[in-house]
């Protein structure tokens, strides 16, 4: 059986897990926390970050989360999440490059920093100056949601896709943290209230990061703001 190394707020992590819920691929979770460096984990991944898939029997170590979405996209024939036209294609590679790029690295990363990091490494209090800059950050991406989403049905288009599982990833990661002020973004909210309900999505969002706890509103469906 597969065996994914991740950590609860790992956001690449959790859209490897929405992709393995969608197609119906059973794994076991194996609890990782890549700024320990453990010796096996390196082993596994040099550069210790997280996910990683690993399947013993196969003899398989799967690396780099886009590496393991594409791999389940060409070996699962179930819910396709880079499909369509060439162009379709491109387009959805490309929003998920900039919700783990630079999503990640304007918001979520200094949020986890700040808020994660800082709480169960350093034991330090967080810079309010780098939370206020992610926070505003935010609002500018999520303005730019809502205009992907006032134009499409899904974030990379007509049909759910891998762009919709790692916006939904990096926004939970960043709303866990509390670094998402939802007013003003109504196309986001809308879109993200349904992607709430999804099965592969649920059981993400029930768990915790030990003591760190997320706003109330967290993982409730029909949250208001």
């Amino acid at each position: 059986m597969w065996q994914l190394y991740q950590f609860t707020l790992c956001p690449f992590s959790r859209k490897v897990r929405i992709l393995l819920g969608e197609k119906g691929v059973g794994y076991e979770l194996k609890r990782e926390a890549p700024w320990g460096r453990r010796d096996e984990f390196l082993d596994m991944n040099p550069a210790g970050q997280t996910p990683v898939m690993a399947d013993s029997e196969k003899g398989l170590v799967l690396i780099d989360s886009m590496a393991i979405c594409e791999y389940f996209e060409e070996t699962i024939d179930k819910a396709a999440m880079i499909n369509g036209t060439a162009a379709n294609r491109a387009e959805t590679r490309r929003l998920v490059a900039w919700f783990d790029n630079q999503f990640y690295r304007d918001i979520t990363a200094p949020l986890l920093h700040e808020r994660m990091v800082k709480r169960l490494v350093d034991r330090a209090a967080p810079d309010g100056k780098a939370l206020r800059e992610a926070m505003k950050a935010a609002v500018g991406h999520l303005d730019y949601v809502d205009y992907l989403l006032g134009h499409r049905t899904w974030i990379g288009g007509a049909t759910m896709g891998l762009a919709d599982l790692a916006a939904a990833a990096q926004i939970s990661v960043a709303d866990y943290l509390g670094g998402i002020d939802w007013r003003g973004h109504e196309e986001t909210a809308r879109w993200y209230r349904g992607f709430k309900s999804r099965p592969s999505f649920r059981p993400i969002l029930a768990e915790r990061m030990e003591t760190i706890a997320p706003p109330a509103h967290y993982d409730d469906v029909d949250f208001d703001y």
